[in-house]
């Protein structure tokens, strides 16, 4: 049983140093990556520790479960939120809409008018800035546009397009076909058409660029290179 221990808690640090391995440079001296200690969580999550400091949190258990291209195309899903600053964070709208409440019964209580206006300006804003915040629409369109560049960090790390397009769907059908819950299956469904259509769009431009004739005078050279390689 000890060995056991021991043998897993070496594999979760050797597939920690990995993903950190796939950080871009210019991230690595402030996003950490760590196994997530929450009861039932999700399966990548990123938090904002300090002003320049995020941590990846990675549940490792269902992460395994994962093909390696997956984990790696996930993985990079979630960096791509952290670049583009889309994570959650703490803020101050509950605090503040908690406050606007209280305010708003206790002048209710003195009557005083002008306080309770504002009171009930700062439930509006902070309300507004929760709704904001929490929009499934908002949401869907960040995780889409963390897709799109998951994709282009996949490239930098030497995937071709369509091996990149390929890992993220394949991940994503994944997480459709484990998700119970239906708004969260609905939102990785939506991603998915979301990539295909992407994909597909990446395919016309490549053909284009096949067909005119720079991109055949180029694929010329390349045959001509590949045979003389050959002699």
């Amino acid at each position: 049983m000890t060995s056991y221990s021991a043998a897993s808690a070496r594999a979760e640090m050797s597939e920690l140093r990995r993903l950190k391995s796939l950080l871009p440079p210019e991230l690595q001296s402030w996003v950490t990556v760590e196994t997530t200690v929450e009861v039932n969580p999700p399966l990548v999550r990123s938090e904002e520790l300090g002003k320049d400091q995020v941590e990846i949190q990675i549940d490792l258990v269902k992460w395994e479960r994962l093909a390696l291209d997956q984990r790696n195309l996930l993985f990079w899903h979630e960096v791509a939120r952290v670049q583009n600053d889309t994570i959650s964070r703490d803020g101050w709208e509950m605090a503040a809409l908690a406050i606007g409440l209280g305010g708003a019964v206790g002048e209710l209580w003195v009557q005083d008018g002008l306080l309770l206006v504002l009171a009930l300006g700062l439930c509006g804003v902070s309300g507004y800035r929760l709704y904001s915040r929490n929009n499934s629409d908002r949401h869907l369109k960040e995780a889409i546009d963390a897709d799109e560049k998951a994709i282009a960090l996949a490239t930098r790390f030497g995937y071709t397009l369509p091996n990149a397009y390929k890992s993220l769907g394949s991940a994503l059908k994944t997480l459709t076909d484990d998700t119970p819950k239906k708004s969260k299956r609905k939102h990785y469904e939506s991603r998915l058409d979301a990539l295909k259509r992407s994909a597909t769009k990446a395919k016309d431009k490549v053909d284009r660029a096949r067909t005119s004739p720079r991109g055949r005078l180029a694929d010329d050279r390349e045959n001509r290179e590949s045979r003389e390689s050959y002699r």
